[in-house]
């Protein structure tokens, strides 16, 4: 005899049962992915890959002392805003260190734009920094200043913000050596990451597309904008 087929309704079940744990396996990567870019390019982050990128470009007599403005860079624009985070967090005055809550970025936020604009000041100072850096970090106190603000009545995408002046400091450099592979290379993967973390922050639902759009926007006129004028 053959085997009873199994009714219709039953059928379309175990279907079901068997689509849905690799929908949501698939589902679960794109998570991950989407988290590890959004720690890897924390916007707290970015200052101190950019200054590791001019340390390794730069020759030494324009960064005499490399290894000091790169440990002084972290420190002020993660180190600093980062503990502070994390105590407001461990205090209770935020319910998450990602800070998903619009009304909970304030304190950290007015603490990146103090601790980045002590940053653009001493890095140059104590370092003897090319122009270029001291813009840079201009730029990004400048950013942070400004998100802070807007953060009282929309929730701009910080990361977003973080890009683009990474961008900024890119198509300077860029602009400058157009017909260098190096520059050209580092631009390309620019884009691509900032188009990744784009991407991270709307599969993370943390921002719309444009929230994540202006703080691009954002951080590549005042990156671009400080450059350009002090240059």
């Amino acid at each position: 005899m053959k085997d009873e087929e199994p009714p219709v309704g039953e059928a379309q079940a175990d279907d079901r049962q068997t689509v849905a744990p690799a929908k949501s396996a698939s589902l679960y990567s794109l998570s991950f992915i989407a988290h590890f870019l959004s720690v890897a390019f924390h916007p707290l982050l970015v200052p101190t890959y950019l200054v590791l990128w001019l340390v390794h470009r730069m020759p030494a007599e324009q960064l005499p002392r490399p290894w000091f403005t790169v440990a002084l860079t972290a420190g002020l624009t993660f180190g600093v805003p980062a503990l502070g985070t994390a105590l407001l967090y461990a205090f209770g005055r935020v319910s998450s260190l990602q800070l998903g809550e619009r009304r909970q970025r304030y304190s950290p936020l007015l603490l990146a734009a103090l601790s980045f604009g002590a940053a653009a000041y001493l890095v140059p100072q104590l370092t003897g920094t090319p122009p270029q850096l001291a813009l840079l970090l201009a730029g990004m106190a400048l950013a942070v200043t400004l998100t802070f603000l807007i953060t009282f009545w929309w929730k701009i995408s910080a990361h977003g913000v973080g890009m683009g002046g990474a961008l900024a400091m890119l198509l300077v450099l860029w602009g400058q050596h157009p017909a260098l592979p190096a520059t050209c290379l580092s631009l390309s993967a620019g884009l691509v990451l900032a188009a990744a973390v784009a991407w991270a922050r709307l599969i993370l639902r943390a921002h719309t597309k444009a929230q994540v759009a202006a703080g691009l926007l954002l951080g590549l006129a005042a990156g671009l904008g400080l450059i350009l004028l002090g240059g």
